[in-house]
């Protein structure tokens, strides 16, 4: 389940193939198919990892914490944060999850209740395109941040705590902008101009999908430091482009055993 949305990170930083993952130090990143309940297997090519995708099909990004403390982890698609819709970089909003959490992202974050489900569509549909960024279509990617710990000060005889101060942030303000996007984007394609660019071997992008409800709230978190601790990513597109690039084998034509292949038995060949 979903639980804390971050939104009042920034303002106090610190001064200074799994078959079926891509495992990173501190956060797993894996793909589930919603449609099947299947978790997509990985494959390794050039330095990457991919998936293959079915269009049509809706998705979610399954992050794990691989560690006992809080992470922040900042959920880039095809480029764009898939929590404020802003052209991707690490500094800005994301999920955090507890020591040894697990969560699934199944869509764009439109409020604090409801997402737009992410489902795999031809490019040119996909949100980055219809917003006029097409340019990182075909990647997730997650930057991770470790949390500061409190700060501890001796004074006369008192101990006091004295966590870094960290503003609560507007959370509507990310939640309009990405309102205002996606209001401002061109109807989707026809499902015949869909199916026709998927059969000419259309990359895949990531649809603005029909809303969900999914809840979360907001909460604060202090990054340890200002660059990310790891930044985990797998890339995707159709099971066709991939098998055409080499990346994921082709299947073995083998013919199927037959119980009652023939008629009479025939005489066996002379030694």
């Amino acid at each position: 389940m979903q639980r804390l949305l971050c939104c009042a990170l920034f303002a106090s930083l610190a001064a200074v193939a799994s078959p079926q993952a891509r495992a990173g130090r501190l956060l797993d990143l894996a793909v589930v198919d919603r449609d099947t309940g299947a978790t997509l297997p990985t494959y390794a090519s050039r330095g990457k990892l991919y998936v293959a995708g079915t269009p049509g099909h809706r998705y979610s990004v399954r992050l794990s914490n691989r560690s006992g403390a809080r992470v922040l982890a900042v959920l880039s698609v095809d480029g764009v944060n898939a929590v404020s819709g802003e052209t991707a970089s690490p500094e800005q909003s994301g999920y955090v999850l507890d020591p040894w959490e697990t969560t699934e992202i199944a869509g764009w974050r439109k409020s604090l209740d409801e997402i737009a489900q992410f489902n795999f569509t031809a490019l040119p549909d996909s949100y980055a395109a219809r917003t006029d960024r097409p340019a990182n279509v075909g990647v997730i990617g997650v930057a991770v941040f470790t949390e500061r710990a409190p700060v501890w000060r001796e004074r006369r005889d008192e101990i006091a705590q004295a966590p870094a101060a960290a503003p609560k942030a507007e959370a509507g303000a990310a939640e309009a902008e990405s309102s205002a996007r996606a209001q401002a984007m061109p109807a989707p394609a026809p499902a015949e101009a869909k199916q026709r660019s998927l059969a000419r071997g259309e990359r895949l992008g990531t649809g603005h999908g029909a809303r969900e409800y999914a809840r979360v709230d907001t909460t604060t978190f202090v990054r340890a430091t200002s660059a990310p601790a790891e930044t985990v990513a797998v890339w995707y597109d159709s099971r066709a482009n991939l098998v055409a690039q080499g990346i994921v084998p082709r299947p073995i034509a083998r013919a199927e055993p037959q119980p009652f292949p023939g008629g009479f038995v025939p005489d066996p060949a002379p030694r």
